[in-house]
């Protein structure tokens, strides 16, 4: 037999391992193993997961040294040849371990579960009584059965004894779901001596057969069978013993849609709707992978061309892929979508189950579906004929992946469109300085959509100066017009729409006689308030511990929280309005499976007059009846320090505005804040873009920040903070000394939260127009330190895109 070598990435991310290692393929399974697909490899003293790269007839390592794989778990490959292409270009891009970039691209059900099992070497009897009980007829049981007994001793005794040995098993995380039915015998002869051969004593059989036969070969579920037979379970039991018919699993795929969706037609497009389509579609048509940016304001139809440019693709036979930045604005997506395309959608989000995402996914891997809407990582839908790709909202920083491998989906999109030809589009009302810098250069080409698609007029704002209002004696969180504005919606049955602004900004406690604030005992952070459950938690470690009755510091009583959170305005509401009916939407209320469409359902049948949230209601909201749109505070995101603050802000507030009066009844909006001249919110007030980009950018080019520069940020953490800051002194040594000086290295400083979970972060920013070098000098970094910092406990991490700094 010929020698066939499989090249494997092994699932171990560390740095001496990141290259593909040589495995020898047993002969039997020539035929079977191939390139993409998952198996278990010999890795030191444990087998691991890891993906076959290549197949080759030769290597450079020795027969003798060379180990066989030891189990393949793919007939058919879980990656294309696509994604392994895509895994090196997102290795090289983003400077990740290539083991993480092909993670990325997969269900969390096809990812590896470890798992210890001990297996018995003689007889079980053999062994102390104690761990008898334990094993299974096979002789096997799962070593965590004995750690949560408090057993591990009398297994390491066994183990030493020669009684019993441990092994490794590599499972994938998800399982195909299967439901058990009956199938009836088709040989109405064999029916009919069965029928004969059983006793006169035992009717209820003899019944169930009489009845199988006029069923022959017929399958059931059986508890339908037995209801429509009129047995019970027992008797249906012994009637398969006598071979009448037996039972069998049938594969079924879990359903992540919770309601029905009624069809719907297209609808007829503006003429600037048609024009944006045909360019389009001409791209599609000449196979031309073209970028395209949709910048149309608040209910232009821009899904509608999204819907009609999706047909086009179908209709050659293609497969679209749909991004929508948060999972709050999926259920809606989806809905629009399966009421044009059916069976034909399939959704991945963060808000399936395990089960659920691994069956959609399999979906979209074998054909069954052909459009795929959802959040950023369903850019890796494993389609093989993309037609086109779709990220709606696409100035939203949800695209970015906070860690390895910290990729940008437009970037994900934009590679996917030129492999496969095809045109991506990115839609919004209020597009990225970057993107729209890059249609002004033609990079992109510019389709835009400067009407409302029923030709309503943009809804009324009126922008409230908080600062006037405290001068009147309101030292209320509502201004005397929005709660007029608000009462007259109540009387009128119409809905209102309150955002509060809260990036950045968060309930506290803090004692009113010394000021200290309560704070995380692991990260540099006060903890965050939650009034349901009378909890203080940490956002980002996952600490918690209940409100305090007396300050931790001086013993005082008088402790209490801060902050406007969504709770409180809600409690402002029932006392303002006593008769008004408020949902809430916020982090609490939707940490439910499906609690993101039941409250928008809710709100959409008319149960409630007020819906209340933060940014996750700002986008893509589209109801009839809002006609009033309250922002409760403006600034609190304008005042971040993050030299994106301005455009962010500009983007909620049009947003925002753009879910009132969205049909026939018009809309108002009121913008309360304490800044009213500031240029964003009285741009954002007549929702004109250009104007605000070209103040913005002008902003920029003096700043010296993005889209002008490139940025990349390193960050060094450690748990002592003299090692953090030492060895962040000298990564900024080394990229100074190793790049040019039209490259700016500004740091090390510490950065804006200087402790997360125990460890000291410390930061360098690098600002750089084209430079070749940089990708070269970082991984020579990154060499350095994967080969002697790490060691000292140091953890180093590069963003080429960093969306936060």
């Amino acid at each position: 037999m010929t020698l066939v070598v499989a090249q494997v990435i092994v699932d171990v991310a560390a740095y001496p391992v990141d290259r593909p290692f040589d495995y020898v393929v047993p002969d039997a399974w020539h035929s079977l193993i191939e390139v993409g697909s998952r198996v278990k490899v010999p890795f030191g003293p444990r087998n691991v997961l890891g993906f076959v790269v290549a197949l080759q007839h030769e290597t450079d390592v020795p027969m003798d040294k060379m180990k066989p794989v030891a189990q393949i778990l793919d007939i058919e490959p879980v990656l294309t040849e696509e994604m392994l292409k895509l895994s090196k270009w997102l290795k090289q891009q983003t400077i990740c371990y290539e083991i993480d970039a092909l993670q990325a691209m997969l269900p969390s059900a096809l990812r590896a579960k470890y798992e210890k099992i001990v297996h018995v070497t003689g007889e079980v009897a053999a062994l102390p009584d104690i761990l008898q009980a334990h094993f299974n007829k096979n002789g096997k049981a799962n070593l965590k059965n004995f750690e949560k007994e408090g057993l591990l001793r009398e297994v390491k005794q066994a183990l030493k004894d020669g009684l019993v040995t441990v092994e490794n098993s590599v499972k994938q995380q998800g399982a195909v779901k299967e439901i058990r039915k009956v199938q009836i015998e088709s040989d109405l002869v064999k029916l009919t001596e069965i029928e004969a051969s059983i006793a006169k004593r035992a009717a209820k059989q003899k019944q169930l057969v009489q009845w199988m036969m006029k069923h022959p070969g017929q399958m059931f579920l059986p508890d339908d069978l037995c209801r429509e037979a009129g047995v019970t379970m027992g008797v249906l039991q012994s009637v398969i013993e006598k071979g009448a018919a037996f039972f069998m699993k049938e594969e079924v795929y879990r359903d992540p849609f919770t309601k029905e969706v009624a069809k719907t037609d297209f609808l007829t497009l503006t003429d600037e709707q048609a024009t944006a389509l045909t360019a389009i579609t001409q791209a599609m048509d000449a196979q031309r992978a073209e970028t395209f940016l949709l910048q149309g304001v608040t209910g232009s139809g821009k899904t509608e061309v999204y819907l009609q440019a999706i047909q086009h693709t179908l209709r050659e036979g293609k497969e679209s892929i749909v991004l929508v930045p948060e999972i709050s604005l999926t259920p809606q997506m989806t809905e629009r979508f399966r009421s044009r395309f059916g069976e034909l959608v399939a959704v991945l989000h963060s808000g399936l189950s395990v089960g659920e995402k691994y069956d959609e996914w399999r979906k979209i891997q074998q054909g069954k579906v052909k459009v795929v809407v959802g959040a950023r990582s369903a850019i890796f839908a494993p389609f093989e004929n993309v037609g086109l790709i779709i990220l709606d909202e696409e100035h939203e920083s949800t695209y970015k992946q906070e860690d390895a491998p910290r990729y940008h989906a437009r970037d994900v999109a934009i590679w996917r469109g030129q492999y496969h030809g095809c045109p991506v589009i990115l839609g919004s009302a209020t597009p990225s300085l970057e993107s729209f810098a890059r249609a002004k250069k033609n990079v992109y080409t510019l389709l835009t959509l400067k009407n409302r698609a029923m030709r309503q007029a943009l809804p009324t704002v009126h922008v409230v100066d908080m600062r006037e209002e405290l001068k009147l004696g309101n030292r209320s969180m509502f201004s005397i017009s929005l709660v007029e504005a608000i009462r007259e919606r109540l009387m009128k049955k119409e809905q209102t729409v309150l955002f509060l602004n809260r990036r950045g900004y968060s309930s506290f406690v803090l004692c009113r006689d010394c000021g200290t604030v309560v704070e995380c005992p692991n990260c540099d952070i006060s903890l965050t308030y939650h009034r349901s459950s009378e909890k203080l938690k940490c956002h980002y470690c996952g600490y918690e511990e209940y409100v305090p009755q007396s300050c931790p510091q001086c013993q005082s009583e008088h402790i209490r929280f801060f902050g406007t959170g969504t709770q409180k305005v809600e409690e402002e509401i029932y006392k303002l309005f006593p008769e008004a009916r408020v949902l809430r939407m916020d982090v609490d209320t939707t940490s439910k499976k499906g609690a993101h469409e039941e409250i928008l359902d809710a709100f959409g049948r008319g149960e409630a007059d007020i819906l209340l949230g933060t940014q996750m209601i700002a986008k893509g909201l589209d109801f009839p009846n809002i006609t009033l749109v309250g922002v409760l505070s403006a600034d609190t995101s304008l005042h971040l320090p993050d030299y994106r603050s301005a455009e962010r802000t500009f983007q909620l507030l049009t947003q925002v505005s753009g879910r009132a009066g969205r049909h026939e009844k018009s809309g108002e909006v009121i913008v309360q804040t304490y800044t009213p001249e500031h240029y964003t919110i009285e741009l954002s007030k007549e929702q004109l873009y250009e104007p605000f980009y070209e103040r913005e950018m002008h902003m920029r080019r003096q700043a010296g920040y993005p889209p002008y520069y490139y940025l990349a940020l390193v960050q060094v953490s450690h748990e002592d903070v003299m090692m953090a800051a030492e060895y962040a002194a000298r990564a900024a040594e080394y990229l100074r000394s190793n790049l040019p000086f039209n490259v700016s290295i500004i740091g090390p400083t510490t950065a804006s939260i200087s402790r997360l979970q125990n460890r000291y972060r410390y930061q360098c920013l690098i600002k750089y127009k084209i430079e070749p070098n940089l990708i070269p000098v970082l991984l020579q970094l990154i060499k350095l330190y994967r080969s002697e910092w790490i060691k000292k406990g140091i953890l180093l991490t590069i963003d080429l895109d960093p969306s936060m700094i």
